[in-house]
Formats: C-alpha cells, structure tokens, sequence
C-alpha cells in the first residue's frame, strides 16, 4: 500500500474512487503495530530538532477520523503529539481574520500537530452553509495555499488527508451510533442536515482539492468505507510525508547521561 495510490492530482471524482479493499482484523493488528512504531520513530527523531509537522484531517461525518487520532494517540507522546478538534469559531473568533484562530494553535518545533477539521471549513461547511459569502469562501482558496506555502517555507512538513465514505456507508453508520449507548453522543443533529446537503458538499469538496492539491502540501483522498483499510492507509500516507529524509535510528545518550550511566552499571550494554 503505497501513499502515492492515494494522492489527488487534476480533479478526480469521489465516485471513481471505489470503495479500497477489505483487511481482516488479523492481518490489521499486525500492519498497525508496525506503522505504530515507525510513528513513534518519527516522533521521537522530531525531539531537539526544528522539525515540526501539520496534519489536516478532513472527510465526511462517520468517516473515521477519530479511530485514526485515537490510533495516534495510543502510541505518541502527548508532551509533544496535540490534537486540535476544531468546531465552530467562538464569538471572539468570529471578529478576527478566520486563518488567525489556526495560526494560534501550529506546532512548535518539535512537535505533530493534528487537526480534526481545520480551515477548510471556509470552503466547504461554511460555503454549503451559507457561512461565508461568496466572495470570501471562493478568495479563501488562494488564501490556503499561501497559508500552506509560508508553514512549508518555514521547514513545516503538511500531510492533508481527505477520508470518503458512501452515503449507503455513511447512513449505516448513523444507524450504529443511534443503537449504541456509548456512541450516540457522536450523533448530532447537524449530522443529519449535513447529509440532506451531500450534493452540495460533493461539489464543494471537488473544489477543494482541485483548487487547494500543490506540490508542496499535496491531499491524499482515501476510500474509507472498510475502517481497517483506510486507518492503514491514513498511517501510511503520515508516516511518509512526515518521515521522509528523516534519519529513524533510535538518538545515542548524550555525553553527560553515558557518564553517569557508565558510572553507575560499569557498562553501557
């Protein structure tokens, strides 16, 4: 499974896209624990340097981003890993530049830096919604990608992942967290509009990548309808953007540390 399957490039159709493959739970815990630990590897190579990375999770509700933060999250170190779940801009948000409430939360040098939704919401929810007027959410296309070309200029590394499902797919997934006690806090009721606008979000979102894929933050648009496939590719695709020239050897004991180590076991084996 390669990340470049899944790159955007022209201006495909989510129709086309089909639905991935099927990956059995077993042969799933196996892959993921590996790409856990390459994860791990990254973000362990990011610590004392400048590196930093972006990564912008996007895609249709009941797609599937929250099991691949999760599955982050089980893995990295929450001093340097921050989520960022982003919902509506507060009132105070809402008076200031709608790229200014993001700037605030870029990671440090460092630092993986996820959002769950991000500024996107200009040209998708708030463009479907009426949110944003017209001139606004079309000027805002250019204004992502300059957004993006100053983060990548400054040594940001972006990894943009786009997660479909099907609206049969999607609809059987409402119907899961209706039932389920524990999940039916997820379901809201902007949910179900969102759904009666699918149309006009399948439009917008052909937009969106045409308009926002650079070579320098690319999006990668996963078929997520088997939740195994598309965790798997989610972590392939992060790991390559976010790991590539990246040197993964485990960091040697600074000198001071070896010392008092050596001193303490008479060996460093």
């Amino acid at each position: 499974m390669k990340a470049d399957k899944f790159i955007v490039s022209g201006h495909p159709s989510l129709a086309s896209l089909g639905d991935g493959h099927h990956v059995d739970q077993k042969d799933y815990n196996h892959k993921l624990v590996a790409l856990q630990k390459t994860m791990q590897s990254i973000q362990q190579a990011y610590l004392g340097t400048r590196e930093h990375a972006v990564v912008v999770l996007e895609g249709w509700d009941t797609a599937g981003k929250g099991g691949v933060i999760r599955r982050l999250g089980w893995t990295l170190d929450p001093r340097s890993f921050k989520v960022h779940p982003i919902a509506a801009p507060s009132p105070n948000e809402k008076k200031e530049h709608y790229l200014q409430r993001f700037w605030k939360r870029l990671p440090e040098h460092g630092q993986i830096v996820v959002f769950d939704r991000s500024w996107y919401g200009r040209v998708l929810v708030e463009r479907v919604e009426g949110l944003a007027k017209k001139a606004e959410w079309k000027r805002a296309y250019r204004e992502i990608n300059e957004f993006e070309r100053l983060l990548v200029d400054d040594g940001a590394r972006i990894a943009k992942v786009f997660m479909h499902i099907s609206a049969e797919e999607q609809l059987k997934r409402f119907k899961d967290r209706l039932t389920d006690p524990l999940k039916r806090w997820k379901l809201t009721y902007e949910d179900f509009r969102n759904r009666d606008h699918r149309a006009d979000y399948e439009n917008a979102i052909e937009d969106m990548l045409e308009k926002t894929s650079t070579d320098y933050a690319p999006w990668y648009l996963v078929p997520a309808n088997n939740k195994n496939y598309a965790r798997l590719a989610a972590f392939k695709i992060l790991i390559d953007r976010l790991g590539k020239g990246v040197d993964l050897e485990p960091k040697p004991l600074d000198e001071k540390t070896a010392e008092a180590a050596l001193a303490l076991f008479g060996s460093l084996e």
